[in-house]
């Protein structure tokens, strides 16, 4: 978690809270050590943020504080809504739960007259036809993307020919009814795409792979270009 959602998360805790918080309970709702709540209220202390109590007692926070509102045009509040339910369309369990609570915490944030259209807007989006992943947690491939992981996968073909690879991963693309995995296959030495639904087991490496400057998403991204241009000529 992004110190900065904690500290939002420390506020909305106190809140909602009828007495004292003890920096244990905080910690234990937000997964950290106390020692980092001390830290955290005490940065939200210097920032103004009227938290009152002491280590060893527990926190308040005084009545009447709340979070500046967020403006946001109509539009923009229709942008967040549709972002939100195109997340649930992409079966990444993680991402849709992430996209639920990004969406409660701008609820909470933004004025009262723009609330209920956040969260109950009149705009609905499909729910597409991709498979929920259920061999490989997407969440740990976008880790992996990020710290540039390998992965070993076992995988089935579409012909049903079953291989062992050790894949580079680059991109994850969701489309409507399929998600793939984009990275450089170490058996083919090339790029190649998995559908997740054919993954039958995965393990995320602590071998890393070397992408100076970004080059391998690059190439992907120019391959990806020149394969659409040739479709569409």
């Amino acid at each position: 978690m992004r110190r900065a959602d904690r500290l939002f998360d420390i506020i909305q805790y106190l809140r909602g809270s009828t007495g004292p918080v003890t920096a244990a309970a905080l910690a234990a709702f937000l997964e950290v050590t106390p020692r980092t709540i001390y830290r955290d209220i005490a940065t939200l202390q210097a920032r103004r943020v009227p938290i009152e109590g002491a280590a060893g007692v527990g926190y308040i926070l005084r009545p009447g504080f709340d979070l500046p509102p967020l403006m946001f045009s109509m539009d923009e509040i229709d942008a967040i809504a549709v972002g939100a339910r195109l997340v649930r369309r992409i079966r990444d369990p993680k991402l849709q739960e992430a996209a639920r609570r990004v969406t409660a915490k701008i609820a909470v944030a933004v004025p009262e007259a723009l609330r209920a259209h956040l969260t109950s807007a009149p705009l609905y989006v499909s729910e597409g036809d991709a498979v929920r992943p259920e061999r490989i947690d997407l969440s740990d491939v976008r880790g992996a993307i990020r710290d540039r992981r390998k992965i070993r996968i076992g995988y089935q073909s579409e012909s049903g020919e079953r291989s062992r690879r050790t894949i580079w991963p680059i991109a994850i693309a969701y489309y409507v009814d399929v998600t793939v995995i984009a990275a450089w296959c170490e058996l083919r030495n090339e790029y190649r795409h998995f559908r997740i639904e054919r993954i039958e087991r995965a393990a995320i490496l602590d071998q890393r792979f070397r992408d100076p400057g970004g080059r391998l998403l690059a190439g992907w991204q120019a391959l990806r270009k020149e394969r659409l241009h040739r479709d569409t000529v």
